[in-house]
C-alpha cells in the first residue's frame, strides 16, 4: 500500500530547460531499480517549471530513494539545472489508484 510520497517541485535556469527534461527521463533507469519506490514521475508544469513527485509504501523505502542514484544525481547537478535548490516536499498519501 502506498502511504507516503514526495513532491519536489523543480524551476530550471533560463535555457537550461531541456537540459532539465532531459535529465528526468534519464532517471527513469535509475527509479526502476528501486524495489521500494511504488510510482514515479517527472512532471513538466511549464517552459521553465518541472516537478519530481513518487511515492512509496513506508519511511524505509522513502529514505533509501532519498539516499539513492536519483537524488543524488539531482543534488550533484542542482547548481547548474535550477534557478534554487530543489526542495524536497514529505507527503502522506490519503489515497491513491495504482495499477
Amino acid at each position: 500500500m502506498t502511504k507516503l510520497a514526495l513532491y519536489v517541485p523543480l524551476e530550471a535556469k533560463p535555457g537550461k530547460e531541456e537540459e532539465v527534461a532531459a535529465f528526468l527521463n534519464s532517471a527513469l533507469p535509475l527509479v526502476n531499480e528501486e524495489a521500494g519506490t511504488v510510482a514515479w514521475f517527472g512532471i513538466r508544469m511549464g517552459k521553465s517549471n518541472f516537478a519530481i513527485f513518487d511515492a512509496f509504501p513506508d519511511e524505509s523505502a522513502r529514505n533509501a530513494h532519498l539516499s539513492g542514484k536519483v537524488a543524488a544525481a539531482l543534488m550533484a547537478r542542482a547548481d547548474e539545472l535550477f534557478a534554487s535548490p530543489p526542495q524536497i516536499n514529505k507527503l502522506e498519501v490519503l489515497a491513491a489508484k495504482l495499477p
